[in-house]
């Protein structure tokens, strides 16, 4: 069922797009119209060309719509130019474009349709034609004499590349899907096209080259016969097919080469080496030659097969059948002839030149290097590999390093100009260096632009209702081509030899040039070779480091910063300052900080400072701790030996004996054992020195001497990393505590449940806070279980649950100073020097950044490591400076005691009772003050801190906390503020506890109600947010139990009887409360007002935060809202009646259970009926959004539909004008999202409403109370109008079989008296309005008559008629 429903709504939906274009796609004067409706058919193209049972005409669809899509092929407008192509070259490779409508007279076993479509092909001719006519028409309107003035540059723009690459992309696609005889007319037209006319080579000839090339792409054979004796002009383009097909040409095309490789002329010459380069790449690459949707072409009688039965049709992925080619014998003895008449005697020159013997000008280098470059990249993967001595020395190995030959190169002695200042020599040289080092046929840019594009047509041409891989023919095969690529391009793990490290050498030295583009290009093939070479950085670090020796007099300011460079990277390639290498490491970072020193290094250059801002960024990013011991298990070694002894495949190497693996074993443990020794840096070198902290090693007690020491350093950015550092060190020193594992149910004396109950159940009961058991003795303390987890068990246990054993069975409390280690003696020592500890406090109290500093979450990780391995050794010294930073109200200070303190409860968490109860003996006041010292720019910072201290912690440690947050927190010492602020604070620290704490919110919440009467807006707003997290865990979930935390439902239903005075009448409310305390009594309807601002408060921040929707006692709160809330939207509204409209705003989007649904359904009903006109356009717009949020659930339930349905159409007939209109927009949008009908009833019954006579005119005063007040039967006719007006407006984009008629029925009112006549009129002009696109199609639905009667109402009348 749900596949059929799925069916209908994609057969139908996209194809309503697709006729409102139909029409409109002659002249496609609509242009964002026409771009969304060919998405929207592209997308569903495979469907509709493939037919099937759900939607057999769909194939039908094809061809006219592809010619009405035509005209889109609009020089004037690049969007609609674009989507066009992409439309045609979808449609064309899905469907072989044969003329099958000779079919109709040799077979009598077709269907209706294919019947149809047989008779359809025969347009397809026409179609191509056409579509040529149509590019020929681009073409010219895009010759740079029709789109440049004389001033602007004769490249193309981007927009023009683009307009470019689909057209010759959709023109190859319909060439390969075409039929021979269809190909022979379309090949022709291209050539008479291409012979008759003259084109600059910018761009108008670039287009028309491609639609050549597409032509000998598609179809070799015959299209050379044409081009290749006449087209000179685009022979660049011509050859980047077949190659077989080119031998038979391969005089003329040597006697071209002859001619024109040594023009003077650069752009002469540069097209002459890019047609060398095509012709070396036809005759030596493997490459698809054909990519037809199905395998074999189209050429066959239409008796053997029928091509309509591959319309659509999915490529087979095992039988594929695709027709590579692979170079054979002549083509390849053609490639070196090639090489050995042109590249040859251009090294020979070059050659010369480098040694002196032979003069040669700069361009006579540059256009030797062009063709010796256009030789490399058109026969890389034919020339043989690089040969060489290989680098040795670069690793300690005890077996052969040597590589497999899986990659070519050519042999080749390159040269470097000693002209530094001939860039254009030099960028070519760079160019043929990284093509040596790892060209293997494409370039990686290439292949990822291609890859691209692959997955874009992929996402595009996928059948998304069949759900499985079901891609095209051609996607397959490009697919396969592109792994192929893939798979030349892997370079990496390549033997470094000889040759390789002379031209990296070079690399370098262009990378250190004076001249700044030399230098970037020169990098950027620096860093794609550095990872193709096994070790080759190992060689090149030394080199690149030479330039930063501050000891160095000879180097510029420029290789300064090509070495920075250099040692920074690109953000693919390798960084030689991050390897993942100790010895290279030990190299470069101590060389990064001493460069500081070196005469080229200047502070005064942004550049150089960006620069090492850069690299010290990147190596703290990019830093992955490097391991220290390497291993090599014994089945390895056992496996390497087996592997070794194999005969096949032969490694060809000598075996290692016994003795020799014994003793690569053993260095490998005397490497393990070398200690790190660790160096003095400022700035960048603490930087560098913080990133080998590791979880397996402890640092040597001169790097944690040192980090100690500068947590008092004058500078800032050290203070900082010493802080983060110093928290590691603790956390590495961190002594283990025992755990046990225990059985929950046995601690709860309650069994197992037999299925998964989440919430408050008896065998979780223990965990809960309860003020009667919590533990105040030393004894009860030590008996206690506590489980520091808050989330376990609530939903189930933990399968194996730990907790921390006894204090009996745990780590040592109150250490001396003889029985810490080495490195806890150096923290201890500096921690327990009074100096130290007052030096380190005032730097934290100091101001950071003005206005944003916030509460540090690694000063905390400081003093809870600190707490947490020396217990309370360090509080008699810190005592005094947590006393007298309470009292001190600014805020650096505030923020400094509270990182303190909550490193203080949570490092406490081991300690023993004693201690414990004495922490809090000095904790609490110390609280109390603080809280009382509360400020604007703190209060964050104590939320925080509360919240940080009670995370993960059972509450029942914590319970002189709660204690003391729950004394009284809206006491008023201090104004509104200070009350707020506590309530904050309290509900940070139980919002941690989640579950466990429901005595305290049940405590909290019996504190709060009779509060909830404040007149000061921010205190309700904290009410309003902490009754959010009270009121939490209460969720009604499948297989969850009642929470034992306070309940909404009942809560609810305290607060409606608190508000029952304001309920009961029937009158808007308005806000006469002041904030103020007033003295004396109030009466309960102030109190209520107060009360309501309050829960108002309340609903709103639950619509945000609880995990559940409104309950039903909270619905009932709506009739009151709908009293408050105003009409407009207007900020002067005072505060009551602004939340009001908020909240029901909030509310009408939630989530209503069917249950639900009736109670809201009555009390709209009873609003309804309200004497507020407010009440009742409120109740219309609460409606609106509530049954869009909910809608599946409405529509569910049949008389909820007819409930609103009858409530709407009554309130269409309200005496409040606005009222009737809000009623008439909400039918118009119920009835556009099919909620409701518009049926014969609902008709009938508006014509009625309109059929009402109104009363006669009489003569009265003006000014009267009559004529303010409407008569009831112009109400009825104004309903009636309003009805038809909705039903109209409800289909804004089509022309329903009754829509004429009802126009009729109100052009019949134009003349009534107001508010009809407006109303008509805007109808009327909104209709206009809508249906203004489509006229033309739109009109047809109406008779001769109509149109007359509409065209007299909709055009207005001439002034001078």
């Amino acid at each position: 069922m749900a596949q059929l429903k799925l069916t209908e709504l994609v057969k139908t939906l996209p194809w309503a797009s697709c006729l409102v274009g139909k029409k409109k796609t002659k002249t496609l004067t609509e242009p964002h119209q026409l771009t969304a409706t060919l998405s929207c058919v592209i997308g569903v193209a495979r469907s509709l060309v493939s037919g099937g049972r759900w939607f057999p005409e769909g194939p039908t669809h094809m061809l006219p719509l592809l010619m009405r899509a035509l005209p889109g092929v609009d020089p004037n407008d690049f969007s609609k130019c674009m989507i066009t192509f992409q439309f045609i070259a979808t449609f064309s490779t899905l469907v072989p474009l044969v003329d099958c409508s000779s079919v109709l007279q040799e077979r009598n076993d077709l269907t209706e349709v294919e019947r149809e479509l047989c008779s359809a092909t025969a347009e397809f001719e026409d179609f191509v034609l056409q579509f040529m006519d149509r590019c020929f028409g681009l073409i010219e309107s895009s010759t740079l004499e029709q789109t440049r003035e004389e001033t602007e540059t004769e490249k193309m723009t981007h927009l023009e590349s683009l307009v470019e690459l689909g057209l010759s992309s959709t023109f190859s696609t319909i060439l390969t899907q075409c039929s021979k005889e269809i190909f022979m007319v379309a090949l022709q037209k291209v050539f008479n096209f291409s012979v008759s006319h003259i084109f600059e080579t910018r761009v108008a000839g670039r287009m028309v080259a491609d639609m050549c090339r597409a032509a000998v792409k598609c179809c070799p054979e015959e299209s050379l016969k044409l081009f290749v004796p006449h087209c000179c002009s685009v022979i660049t383009q011509l050859t980047m097919m077949d190659g077989k097909k080119l031998l038979l040409y391969r005089e003329q095309l040597v006697k071209i080469l002859q001619r024109t490789l040594h023009l003077t002329c650069k752009q002469g010459y540069t097209l002459s080496c890019n047609l060398l380069h095509h012709l070396l790449r036809s005759t030596t690459l493997i490459y698809p030659t054909e990519y037809c949707s199905v395998p074999g072409g189209f050429d066959k009688p239409p008796s053997e097969y029928f091509p309509i039965k591959d319309w659509g049709k999915p490529g087979d992925l095992w039988n594929l059948g695709i027709q590579w080619h692979v170079p054979s014998s002549e083509e390849v003895a053609f490639a070196f002839y090639l090489l050995d008449s042109f590249l040859q005697p251009e090294l020979i020159k070059l050659q010369q030149y480098s040694d002196g013997e032979l003069e040669m000008s700069r361009d006579d280098v540059l256009q030797s290097l062009t063709i010796v470059h256009n030789c490399l990249i058109g026969s890389g993967n034919l020339l043989p590999p690089l040969k060489g001595e290989p680098v040795t020395n670069l690793v300690p190995s005890m077996v052969s390093l040597e590589e497999t030959k899986l990659y070519t190169g050519l042999e080749y002695d390159h040269i470097l100009n000693n002209s530094e200042d001939d860039t254009k020599s030099l960028f070519l040289i760079i160019k043929i260096i990284g093509d040596l080092l790892q060209f293997q046929g494409s370039h990686k840019h290439e292949f990822d632009s291609r890859w691209k594009s692959f997955n874009l047509v992929k996402k595009s041409m996928e059948n998304r209702l069949h759900g499985k891989k079901q891609h095209i023919r051609a996607l397959l095969i490009d697919r396969v081509m592109l792994q192929h690529e893939l798979r030349t391009l892997t370079v990496e793990g390549c033997e470094y030899k000889r040759i390789h490290q002379d031209m990296i050498r070079d690399l370098l030295r262009l990378s250190t040039s004076s001249y700044s583009q030399v230098r970037n290009k020169a990098q950027q093939t620096f860093f794609a070779a550095l990872g193709a070479y096994n070790f080759c950085c190992r060689d090149i670090i030394p080199l690149v480091l030479e330039f930063l020796r501050p000891d160095r007099q000879d180097v510029t300011q420029q290789q300064f910063k090509g070495a920075l460079y250099c040692l920074l990277g690109n953000h693919s390639g390798v960084c030689l300052a991050n390897l993942h290498d100790w010895d290279c490491i030990v190299q470069t970072w101590p060389a990064i900080v001493s460069s500081g020193l070196s005469k080229a290094m200047s502070l005064e250059k942004p550049s150089i400072v960006r620069l090492f801002d850069d690299l010290a960024e990147k190596i703290h990013r990019q830093y992955e701790t490097i391991g220290l011991d390497f291993s090599i298990p014994k089945s390895c070694v056992e496996i390497a030996e087996l592997l070794q002894q194999s005969k096949n495949p032969s490694s060809g190497q000598t075996m290692l004996s016994s003795e020799e693996i014994k003793e690569g074993l053993t260095r490998q443990q005397e490497k393990n054992a070398d200690a790190l020794r660790p160096w003095k840096f400022e700035h960048i070198g603490i930087g560098l020195l913080s990133l080998l902290l590791r979880d397996d090693r402890v640092l040597p007690l001169r790097a944690i001497r040192f980090f100690v020491e500068n947590l008092n350093h004058d500078a800032i950015v050290v203070r900082k990393m010493a802080i983060s550092a110093v928290a590691g060190i603790l956390k590495q020193l961190k002594r283990t505590h025992k755990k046990l594992t225990i059985n929950p149910y046995d601690m709860s004396g309650y069994s197992k449940p037999t299925q998964i109950l989440a919430g408050d159940r008896p065998d979780n009961h223990w965990l809960h806070y309860d003020s009667k058991s919590i533990p105040r003795t030393k004894k009860e303390w030590e008996s206690s279980c506590f489980v520091e987890k808050t989330h376990w068990g609530y939903y189930t246990w933990p399968q194996n649950m730990v907790v921390y054993a006894g204090v009996d069975e745990q780590p040592k409390l109150g250490r001396s100073r003889e029985d810490l280690t080495e490195a806890e003696q150096i923290i201890f020592d500096h921690f327990s020097d009074p100096k130290f500890v007052e030096q380190l406090i005032t730097f934290l109290s100091l101001e950071d950044r003005k206005g944003k500093d916030k509460f540090n979450p690694r000063r905390f990780c400081l003093f809870k490591g600190i707490f947490r391995n020396f217990d309370d050794a360090f509080l008699p010294v810190l005592k005094p400076h947590l006393e007298r930073l309470v009292a001190d109200s600014h805020e650096s200070t505030q923020r400094c005691v509270a990182e303190i303190i909550a490193g203080l409860i949570r490092g406490s968490k081991h300690w023993t009772f004693e201690k414990v109860e004495k922490l809090w003996e000095l904790l609490c006041p110390l609280l109390r003050t603080a809280l009382s010292n509360i400020t604007v720019e703190t209060y964050n910072d104590w939320g925080t801190c509360i919240a940080t201290s009670c995370e993960s912690r059972d509450p029942r440690k914590l319970h002189w906390l709660f204690e003391l947050l729950l004394e009284s927190p809206l006491s008023g010492e201090g104004g509104s503020f200070v009350d707020a602020c506590r309530l904050y604070v309290l509900q940070g620290g139980l919002a941690q506890q989640e579950w466990r704490v429901p005595e305290l919110l049940h405590r909290l919440l019996k504190y709060l109600e009779p509060k909830l009467t404040q007149v000061y807006k921010n205190v309700r707003e904290r009410i309003g947010s902490v009754l959010t997290y009270i009121f939490m865990i209460d969720v009604s979930l499948p297989n969850t139990a009642p929470t034992a935390s306070p309940r909404v439902p009942e809560f609810t239903a305290r607060i409606l009887e608190k508000l029952k005075p304001l309920m009961d009448v029937d009158e808007e409310i308005q806000n006469h409360v002041m904030e103020e305390n007033g003295i004396g009594e109030e009466d309960e309807r102030t109190q209520g007002i107060k009360l309501l601002k309050t829960i108002l408060k309340w609903l709103m921040a639950s619509a945000g935060r609880s995990f559940s929707t409104a309950v039903t006692e909270q619905l009932q709160l709506l009739p009151l809202f709908f009293k408050i809330a105003p009409v407009e939207n207007d900020n002067s509204y005072d505060e009551l009646k602004r939340d009001a409209k908020l909240c029901l705003s909030l509310m009408s989007q939630g989530l209503l259970y069917p249950h639900q649904v009736p109670l809201v359904l009555q009390v709209l009903k009873q609003t309804a009926r309200s004497s507020s006109w407010h009440a009742r356009y409120t109740v219309l717009t609460y409606l609106q959004t509530m049954v869009f949020y909910n809608l599946f659930i409405f529509l569910n339930n049949e008389d909820a539909v007819k409930d609103i349905r009858w409530l709407v159409i009554s309130l269409l007939e309200d005496e409040q004008l606005e009222v009737r209109e809000m009623a008439a927009t909400t039918l118009s949008g119920l009835l556009q999202c099919n909620f409701l009908t518009m049926d014969s009833p609902m008709q009938i019954h508006f014509e009625q409403l309109c059929k009402t006579k109104l009363p006669k005119k009489r003569k009265r005063d003006p000014g009267s109370v009559a004529d303010t007040i409407p008569s009831a039967e112009l109400v009825k006719r104004h309903a009636g109008v309003l009805g038809l007006g909705a039903c109209v407006l409800s289909s804004p984009y089509d022309v329903p079989t009754w829509m004429p008629q009802l126009l009729m029925n109100l052009s019949a009112h134009l003349n009534d008296p107001q508010p009809i006549e407006m109303t008509v009129k805007k109808t009327l002009s909104n209709f206009r309005r809508t249906h203004h696109d489509n006229w033309q199609e739109h009109k047809q639905q109406f008779t001769d008559d109509q149109l007359l009667v509409l065209t007299d109402l909709l055009v207005s009348p001439c002034y001078y008629a």
